[in-house]
This record gives C-alpha cells, structure tokens and sequence, in this order.
C-alpha cells in the first residue's frame, strides 16, 4: 500500500526515475545525497534568488513580530502571545530547511549526515503540524472574544494561555516523533540518493529495502488525528463566531467584529491553500515533471512563515502603528 499525497505533512509520493547506475550494494548509509530540484541543476543559482528573498523576508518579519511585542506592553495579551508562538513556529521551520536548500543550490553542498537527515525530517513534520495548531488556538482566541466578550479575561489567562501552547508542543512533538524512529529502523541497501532537496519522509522511507507500510499507515494516522482534527475545529470555532456576528443589529458592527478576525483567516489560507494545491496536484495532475513537484513542496515550506509576518504587519492596528513609530523615530 503507498502512502496517499494528502498533505506535504505525511510526505508527497514522487515518481521517481533513478537509473541502476544510481544504485549499489551496502547497508545503512552514514550520508545521504539531497539532488536539489533534479532537472534544474543548471537554475540553481537562479532559483535560489526568490528562495533567498522569502527566507530573508520571512526571518526578519517574524524576528520584528516579536520585537514589537516583546517591547509593546499594550500588546501583552493572548491573541499577541499566540502570534509570538507562530512567529516561532515559522522561523524554526524555515530555519530546518532553507539554509541547506540554499547550501545546495550555491556550493552544489548535497552530502547530509544520516543522523541530520532524520532530525530534519523531525522537525519539518513537528513544526508544520504545530503551526496547524497554533492557527486552532488563534482561533478559539476569536471565539472567546466574538461569543464571549464579557469572559475574555477570565478565560484566556496566561496560564491558560501557556497550558494551549505547551499542550500544542506536547501534542506535535510527540506525533512526530515515531517519523524518525520508523525510518531509523529500515534497512537503507538500494541507494543513498534522495532526488528532493531536503528530507522528506516518504522520499527517505522508500530507499529502504524492506516493507514500509507501517510508516505509510503512521503518516495517514498523524494526517488525520492532526490535521483533520485541526481543520474541524477551526471549522466549528468560525460557524460559532459567523453566527454571533449576524446577530448584532448594525452593519458597521458586524464589519468591524468580522474585521478582527481578518488576520487569522489570512493566516490560515497562507497555510493550508498551498497544501491543499501541492496535494491535489499531487493526486489529480498526472505527468506533471519531478522538479516541478519539487518546487511545489518547497514553496509551501516558504510561503507561510513569509506571509504570517506580512498579514499580522499590514492588518494588524497595533502592530502597524508600532512599526510606523519605529521608522518614524529613525527618520528623526
């Protein structure tokens, strides 16, 4: 049984091509070799400039997330705590994956420790699956506030507040964890050769020489448990929220509620509309090259720890008024 491309969390099924020159006989690797984007070689370099650029966009902008709160007292309170923890999420997801993307692409740098590869694999699948969780308890931070103004305080106290974020690390740490482990365990004899670059599960599992299905079967599980738990109760959380809002008695009233959530929606389709494309045309579109499929899954791991920090920026009072006082005193 292959693993089903539902979502770039349990790893995309690429239609490998390796020659028999690509294979030999040994056992467990201490290296593996990442291909970068196999096809392109010769763009690297060219490729590397729009990776660079969301990289460096999506470090920075999540590093002055946190500066802005850090230093604005007025913005002590959940909804800000929450977006620190995203900004986080994001800059140790990029973190995982860029810096050795772009090792490839400009010093042609493919060899990965063994060891390496497998924590990469780690943290790609426990952070992904965390900023999916971090977006639920974003979104209940809007429940409580839309459905339950009065108790708001009450409810959402920062040791409620540490007690969502420890339970959201717990919860996709440990999920993630059997990744690795499963990997570690299968015999590597064919070759050494990941045509991806960096380590995706499935693309690592299916190098070894044995039966894999018990990664496949754990990759659907974790997709299902994690991610489709998360999308229902964002779902569940939005139809309480949409019914409060109809309710109120003016127009401006129901905008300017629904404006408040405005963030997070954009939030959550920076994050899940790239999955769900690189998913379905993983699934639906057929001959589609491989380097092609590459840069599909190597956008999405981009795209939103580099937009995260540009909606909360652009949408955001608080924290557009603070970066405004920031430039201005430079200016000055």
């Amino acid at each position: 049984m292959q693993e089903t491309p539902l979502c770039h969390r349990v790893g995309h099924l690429l239609p490998y091509s390796m020659s028999d020159s690509n294979t030999t006989d040994f056992t467990n690797p201490s290296t593996f070799i990442l291909l970068g984007i196999p096809g392109l070689e010769a763009a690297h370099v060219w490729i590397s400039i729009p990776f660079c650029a969301m990289y460096t966009t999506a470090v920075l902008g999540n590093f002055t997330i946190l500066f802005i709160v850090k230093t604005e007292q007025s913005l002590h309170g959940p909804m800000y705590y929450f977006l620190c923890m995203l900004a986080v999420t994001d800059l140790v997801m990029s973190a995982s994956t860029l810096p050795k993307m772009l090792s490839i692409f400009w010093f042609n740098s493919r060899e990965i420790n063994f060891s390496a590869c497998l924590t990469q694999m780690y943290f790609i699948h426990c952070f992904s699956e965390m900023e999916s969780g971090i977006l639920v308890a974003m979104a209940y931070d809007r429940y409580v506030a839309i459905c339950h103004p009065l108790r708001y305080s009450t409810t959402l106290t920062n040791s409620v507040v540490a007690k969502i974020g420890l339970a959201v690390v717990l919860r996709n740490g440990i999920l993630a964890l059997p990744y690795p482990f499963l990997a570690r365990r299968w015999p590597y004899c064919r070759t050494n050769i990941i045509p991806h670059s960096y380590c995706v599960h499935i693309a690592v599992v299916k190098l070894a020489c044995a039966d894999i299905h018990i990664s496949s079967y754990y990759g659907l599980f974790d997709l299902f448990s994690v991610i489709g738990m998360d999308v229902f109760f964002i779902a569940v959380s939005y139809t309480q929220i949409l019914r409060a809002i109809f309710r109120l008695p003016t127009k401006d009233a129901r905008l300017k509620t629904f404006g408040t959530c405005i963030s997070h929606l954009c939030a959550i389709l920076a994050l899940y509309i790239p999955d769900f494309f690189s998913s379905l045309t993983h699934r639906f579109v057929h001959n589609v090259p491989l380097h092609s499929l590459i840069l599909i899954t190597s956008v999405y791991l981009l795209v939103p720890p580099m937009l995260h920090p540009i909606i909360y920026g652009l949408r955001t009072k608080q924290i557009r008024g603070r970066l405004l006082q920031l430039f201005t005193r430079r200016e000055t």
